[in-house]
């Protein structure tokens, strides 16, 4: 259910509100708008009825939302998410990009790229400290050293920084440093650590997982939103198919139909999502035609000997290529990039 109020409401009639909420062991959640104060309210609603609302004071309509998601669905809130940050906006008219190698091998990879990023107009780093892989022998991360490396890089270069956690034991090191939190396309439905980054206050960036449907992933979101933590991004970045030409299928279908069912911004990982190089750049500017709002680059400044993804990494030209064509792109989309 959704209750939309008065967007200058007096604050003791929001409270009332939400107190009547509460007494139904329900959650009240609120959401500010552009027209009006919406208050959301996820848990056992159907015991409440739309009257018991109607005539209170403040109150302009109240609104069944049909979705599984609640606080995630476009009925919840019309407009478009926007999350703030120190370095840039996500979402909006804003083209955020993303970008930087798999992980953080050594002190000399992570700066040099960085500084590479950086004079390129990049304004977030990513990076990989924990790294979850296929096989336990693969290179996974140079963990707590890795973090270290990457706090100096951002105070270094100015960049805001992306890094995936894992498990909730290490959610208050990564919040430390990342100015986004990444819970990646493995730990898409491990619930746990979607309720514990959801007590976070930084933004979380949601990857789609390898078999997940796209209400799966909204759905995942609700988990995170339901703990307090609006700031969710959700990236696309390619499921597993049949197709075995490329390394997954990227599924851009699923921009526009999230851009319709949700408020929340997505972006679009090409270098995941078909896993291949010199396939990256059409995947990525296909991305931006389809409406994402951002997208999440893999580049490294020596791919071939890259401890991990090194295959669809781009190289510092290849990337700047794609970011003179981007920026050609941005105005035909209704973006900038700034």
């Amino acid at each position: 259910m959704l209750i939309l109020m008065n967007l200058n409401a007096p604050r003791q009639d929001v409270e009332d509100i939400k107190n009547k909420i509460k007494s139904h062991n329900c959650q009240a959640h609120e959401i500010p708008g552009e027209i009006n104060l919406a208050i959301g309210i996820t848990g056992p609603s159907e015991l409440l009825y739309e009257d018991d609302f109607r005539l209170m004071k403040s109150v302009v309509d109240v609104v069944r939302v049909s979705k599984k998601y609640k606080l995630v669905s476009r009925q919840m809130k019309n407009n478009d998410t926007i999350i703030n940050t120190k370095y840039g906006k996500i979402g909006g008219k804003e083209l955020t990009i993303i970008a930087g190698p798999c992980s953080v091998e050594n002190r000399d990879q992570i700066f040099r790229i960085a500084e590479i990023l950086k004079n390129a107009g990049v304004k977030f780093l990513r990076g990989g400290a924990y790294k979850p892989r296929s096989s336990p022998y693969a290179f996974r991360g140079l963990k707590e050293e890795g973090l270290k490396l990457l706090d100096e890089v951002k105070k270094e270069f100015e960049l805001g920084i992306v890094t995936e956690v894992l498990s909730p034991d290490t959610i208050h090191l990564v919040e430390e440093v990342a100015d986004i939190i990444q819970i990646g396309a493995r730990n898409m439905q491990n619930f746990i650590l979607l309720d514990e980054v959801g007590k976070t206050k930084t933004p979380i960036l949601l990857k789609r997982g390898l078999s997940a449907t796209v209400e799966d992933l909204l759905l995942s979101a609700e988990y995170i939103m339901a703990q307090g933590n609006f700031d969710v991004i959700l990236c696309e970045r390619g499921i597993r198919t049949f197709e075995t030409a490329t390394r997954n299928t990227l599924d851009l279908n699923a921009v526009p139909v999230i851009k319709k069912n949700t408020h929340l911004p997505i972006l679009v990982d090409p270098s995941h999502g078909i896993g291949i190089r010199d396939k990256v750049q059409p995947m990525a500017l296909a991305g931006v035609a389809a409406g994402a709002d951002g997208l999440i680059i893999e580049v490294h400044h020596d791919p071939d000997n890259a401890l991990s993804d090194g295959s669809q990494s781009l190289t510092p030209e290849q990337f700047q290529k794609l970011y003179d064509k981007l920026k050609s792109l941005a105005p035909i989309v209704d973006k900038e990039l700034l």
